[in-house]
């Protein structure tokens, strides 16, 4: 008998009223995972009611100190647990053990840990002023909980992200009702055992599954009684939110999609160059907002650039989590794979030279009904190309030469999106000169995926509003009351 995924209201685990339930499928050979209770309106209505109850009840009065430390003890317990989190996390996504080891599970638990430290030392601003009758007055600022937090978390790191936004809201006061994808319910669920075990009141953390229109996270987004939303996906589903929450004036906060650029220049440190690229392409099957799916190197490194990356991406093997030979694991649903697929056959269509890949890898027999794909490198396209311009979310790039420093920052920064870049140069005078003309939200010099916690995460143009990380977090997560006293 199947496993059932259920939802998570005011601390009990409930099953869908409708008794409608979806399949939760195993990209890596398409097995059945677990049966998923789909919530509707009535489930949403219940754990938003919840959420709202946990705020007048023991939560709502509870010191930041108590919040703090109850936040660490979820961190600790996420820990104890590891191996469970880490069994259901590999199982819904089907990426490597070895990176859901390394990066998923202790970034999702560490993300208790720095909001935890953030909210305790946050301060707020106080002036003193002179009034007309001559006398003073004092002005100082409260941080107040904005209230029900909707958290739409996405499926390429599913428990990393949610965490992200779930830890920073609940440390500042609010409660939250989560609605993970519907291709990875797993650890959004799981986190529910914890947050009972150590004795987070019911109703502060909640979880509805579902899909988007007509189901739970349409009803979420929705829901009168949410005060606040924070979504991570793709910019068209971003957009429709924006359009149901400017109804209801409710607090967005967006991180949305990509198609961010690496430039590398001819001076450069080539083998950090390459190995940092091929990171940022490939990683997690090329599923990361912030990866990278735009390569311009400087016309005297190109050829030897485009030969050897080429021969990273023939050796990044597609292989079962479990295998340590494996490189890469598959996309996260046989769906995906039909869109990155199509811009496969699209630049092969539009004459690309193919470097690397471009098809379905021939996979074992246990493993053939997956969701597996070459990792590819194309060059030769022109930069009007679909492929060159549209976010495909797989492990893909499109490589193409550049002369001068004006000539690759315009072609950067000639796309809708704006959420990050690489530029690879041994020359830091040049490397600040550049970063301040990307107009994206992150710049990483010489590196990828280093995040301070501490430092503004979002992105520019369409690829979100607003900023979250370190103080940024409370700013969205807060409502600022002024208090004036006059002496």
């Amino acid at each position: 008998m199947a496993i059932e995924t259920l939802n998570f209201i005011g601390g009990e685990f409930v099953p869908a009223a409708s008794g409608r339930l979806f399949d939760n499928r195993s990209p890596v050979d398409n097995s059945l995972i677990s049966r998923v209770h789909e919530a509707g309106q009535a489930e949403v209505d219940a754990a938003v009611a919840a959420a709202r109850a946990a705020l007048h009840g023991p939560w709502g009065s509870m010191s930041v100190q108590n919040r703090a430390d109850m936040l660490y003890a979820v961190a600790e317990e996420i820990n104890l647990r590891f191996d469970d989190f880490l069994q259901a996390e590999v199982a819904d996504t089907g990426k490597p053990r070895s990176l859901a080891s390394h990066l998923d599970i202790p970034r999702g638990a560490a993300n208790f840990k720095v909001f935890a430290d953030t909210v305790k030392s946050a301060g707020a601003e106080f002036f003193e002023m002179s009034t007309p009758d001559g006398g003073t007055a004092l002005n100082y600022v409260l941080r107040r909980p904005k209230g029900v937090i909707a958290v739409v978390c996405p499926w390429n790191l599913p428990l990393l992200l949610m965490t992200w936004k779930v830890a920073p809201a609940i440390a500042c006061g609010n409660t939250v009702v989560v609605k993970p994808s519907e291709e990875t319910p797993s650890t959004a669920t799981l986190l529910g055992e914890v947050m009972n075990k150590v004795g987070v009141p019911a109703g502060v953390y909640n979880v509805v599954h579902g899909f988007g229109p007509d189901s739970a996270g349409e009803f979420l987004t929705k829901h009168a009684g949410v005060n606040a939303i924070t979504f991570t996906g793709e910019t068209g589903t971003g957009a429709k939110i924006l359009e149901t929450a400017a109804s209801g004036i409710k607090a967005t906060s967006m991180e949305l999609g990509g198609k961010n650029p690496s430039i590398v220049f001819a001076d450069c440190d080539l083998e950090n160059a390459l190995e940092v690229t091929s990171r940022a392409v490939f990683a997690n099957c090329g599923q990361v907002c912030l990866g990278t799916e735009r390569v311009y190197v400087e016309r005297p490194l190109f050829d030897e650039f485009v030969q050897r990356f080429g021969e990273i991406a023939r050796t990044t093997k597609p292989g079962h989590p479990d295998d340590a030979n494996g490189k890469m694991g598959p996309l996260i649903s046989l769906g995906h794979r039909e869109k990155v697929l199509s811009y496969y056959t699209r630049a092969k269509e539009e004459g690309a030279m193919i470097v690397a890949g471009g098809g379905i890898p021939v996979m074992p027999a246990e493993l053939a009904e997956g969701a597996w794909i070459e990792p590819t490198v194309w060059t030769g396209l022109p930069e009007s190309s679909a492929v060159v311009r549209e976010e495909i979310f797989g492990p893909c790039c499109h490589i193409a030469p550049f002369d001068t420093e004006e000539e690759v920052v315009a072609l950067a920064n000639d796309t809708r999106y704006g959420l990050a870049a690489a530029v690879h140069t041994r020359n830091l005078q040049r490397a600040h000169r550049i970063a301040a003309q990307l107009e994206v939200g992150t710049c990483w010099i010489n590196a990828w995926f280093l995040r301070d916690l501490r430092t503004p995460f979002g992105g520019a143009k369409m690829s979100g509003i607003g900023r979250e990380g370190g103080l940024h977090s409370l700013e969205f997560y807060t409502e600022l009351r002024n208090v004036c006293v006059k002496l």
